[in-house]
């Protein structure tokens, strides 16, 4: 009998900071096969140990109070950074300077200016770099990919739309950082919108559109920060798309995607409502029925299971890409650098649409 494969050696990571959201990605992180926690940092050292203790950290996890001695550690390979967005521009290029490869939560940056000073630090130093876009990992997504590039079933793209939005509460919209202007001035936009932008990009095979232009009354809190808004893309081949993103509306997370043949639809593409398998809805040919009091065919519900959360199959991506240049000096991989820059180029003209006075902004790569 032949021996079995070693398991692969484990990415080591540390995390930068104590966010919320980095509860569920040390989660993730501790799941994945080919990935481990060595440490964290905080600007406290006490919460540092103590978010390690919670958290069901390895008992060997090193407790840091300085995100610095993080990215000074020589046991670290990779950090998972969740600070504020406007955090990320300095605390990504330092660690890609000290060759620390970089998962980088979203929304990534203030603007395509401070994204493209990222990568460049990243591709300097031969680092990868992937944003923390779970959706985009769950075996569903190729699933949907393969219906929409159907020729037959679904056709040409003819209209995307999609909605993120959730309603967190009177406390969350007085003192979440997402809300000050100081930290994550995107707001609801950098927050929600991204995934809506996301959401488009990947049904176009990631062409960009031609303008956008927001929509009219968006709505902001007394700091100036986007609670809610929304816009609509218009593409060089005449598809549309618009999207919707607010922090005051109850949670949804729709794409709906129209073809000339077919037509797709997912109720929860943000994060499943099981985390074990995933549905969409596809429908292809459809007619009304005899005198139109129905449709035919009925729409068909997909389920795709999944033997790890989408969150830990984006860890094991991630970790995957980065043994390869570690243990093999292979390019870092480019697709991930350049769908984040594309969206991060949505997300700017979205808001400068929006600064200035909600006119279409042209959108140039």
């Amino acid at each position: 009998m032949a021996a079995a494969d070693p398991p692969p050696t484990p990415v080591r990571f540390g995390i930068i900071g104590c966010a919320n959201i980095a509860r569920k990605v040390s989660r993730a992180i501790l799941l994945s096969p080919n990935s481990t926690i060595v440490a964290i940092g905080s600007r406290s050292l006490e919460k540092a140990a103590a978010y390690a203790k919670n958290n069901g950290f390895p008992a060997s996890a090193k407790a840091y109070g300085s995100y610095d001695a993080v990215l000074e550690d020589p046991d670290v390979d990779a950090v998972y950074i969740p600070l504020p967005t406007s955090l990320h521009l300095h605390w990504a290029v330092l660690a890609a300077r000290k060759k620390k490869h970089v998962l980088l939560e979203k929304p990534v940056a203030l603007s395509v200016g401070e994204l493209d000073e990222i990568l460049a630090a990243c591709e300097s130093s031969g680092v990868q770099y992937m944003d923390a876009t779970m959706w985009m990992h769950h075996p569903r997504t190729a699933e949907m990919k393969a219906f929409l590039s159907d020729e037959r079933r679904f056709g040409e793209l003819k209209a995307v739309h999609s909605i993120f939005s959730y309603n967190p509460g009177a406390d969350f919209l007085n003192t979440d950082i997402r809300v000050k202007p100081d930290l994550d001035a995107l707001g609801a936009l950098g927050d929600t919108g991204w995934y809506c932008i996301r959401a488009i990009l990947w049904a176009a095979d990631y062409q960009l559109p031609k303008t956008v232009t927001a929509l009219r009354d968006a709505e902001f809190n007394e700091a100036g920060v986007i609670l809610s808004c929304g816009a609509s893309l218009c593409f060089e081949d005449g598809k549309i798309a618009t999207f919707y993103c607010s922090f005051l509306s109850n949670l949804t997370m729709e794409i709906s995607v129209l073809g000339a043949n077919g037509y797709l639809r997912v109720h929860d593409f943000v994060i499943p409502f099981q985390e074990s398998v995933g549905a969409f809805y596809v429908n292809a040919g459809t007619k009304f029925a005899e005198l139109s009091i129905g449709i035919e065919p009925s729409p068909t519900e997909q389920l795709v299971k999944t033997d790890l959360p989408q969150e830990a199959r984006m860890v094991k991506e991630f970790s995957s890409l980065v043994r390869k240049v570690i243990d093999h000096g292979s390019e870092t991989e480019k697709k991930w650098p350049t769908i984040s820059r594309k969206t991060q180029l949505v997300v700017d003209a979205v808001k400068a649409s929006i600064d200035k006075d909600f006119q279409p902004i042209d959108v140039v790569y």
